[in-house]
């Protein structure tokens, strides 16, 4: 799919990974809706963008929120050809903590807004983007999820974002099988250790531990990288159905 003339969605699309990847399609040409919960940070963004971008506040966990975000996207530039998901939490906590087991909430929380958030976001992006009418190659749309390597190699303390990004793992290849007939391909990435707002509270030597433990690049990711990851899985229409690792090689130890 060509990005130029395009419109997409990106959730968490204020900061991070997502305004990454927000940046670089609109300097490309398309149209990008910003999802995003927090709107301080979506708004400016889009403000400093311009017509080609358009904040939403949306909260990936409510259905009329996600609901209104596509129907931003459809009312303000006529279609919607790709969804990118990068809203997402991570908590650090035992199961059995010092105090006993965690609060079950807090697992709930994590899987809430990683896992179901989503797949929301995907569902009503696909639907949407169903309605499309097919390129010359009969593609209506693509979308691309976040996953993490914590799904293949959780640490102790990531029990419920190990399972959020596993289920996203997972989720990528029958959304795939079963959009097909619709012409939207799925695809999923795993990042290792970028440098994101989760990161960015840290103190700068643990910063640069983390970065270390990368065989090469020994650095954190950027979210530029990302970014151009995700484009190269709009642009190349035989990438379908696959969790892509991006991670300098990393393997993550148990803790």
């Amino acid at each position: 799919m060509q990005i130029s003339g395009q419109t997409f969605l990106v959730s968490g699309g204020g900061s991070g990974l997502g305004a990454a990847c927000v940046r670089t399609l609109v300097n490309l040409g398309a149209k990008v809706v910003i999802a995003d919960v927090n709107a301080e940070t979506g708004q400016r963004l889009a403000d400093e963008l311009g017509d080609r971008s358009r904040f939403a506040r949306t909260d990936v966990t409510d259905e009329i929120s996600v609901k209104q975000a596509v129907s931003t996207a459809l009312q303000t530039y006529g279609a919607l050809h790709g969804s990118i998901q990068c809203a997402g939490i991570a908590v650090a906590e035992k199961v059995l903590g010092k105090n006993g087991p965690n609060p079950l909430e807090h697992f709930v929380k994590v899987i809430q807004v990683n896992l179901i958030g989503t797949f929301n976001v995907v569902r009503l992006a696909a639907a949407a983007m169903a309605q499309n009418d097919p390129n010359p190659a009969g593609e209506r749309g693509v979308i691309i999820n976040t996953a993490s390597v914590s799904a293949f190699e959780g640490q102790i303390g990531q029990a419920a974002y190990a399972a959020s990004k596993g289920g996203v793992a997972s989720l990528t290849l029958p959304l795939a099988r079963e959009f097909a007939r619709n012409g939207i391909r799925v695809v999923a990435i795993a990042p290792g250790i970028f440098d994101t707002p989760l990161l960015a509270a840290l103190p700068e030597a643990a910063r640069v531990s983390l970065g270390q433990q990368v065989p090469f690049p020994s650095r954190l990711g950027r979210p530029e990288e990302f970014a151009a990851l995700a484009r190269h899985i709009i642009e190349n229409e035989m990438l379908n159905g696959a969790v892509l690792r991006l991670d300098g090689a990393l393997r993550m130890g148990p803790k």
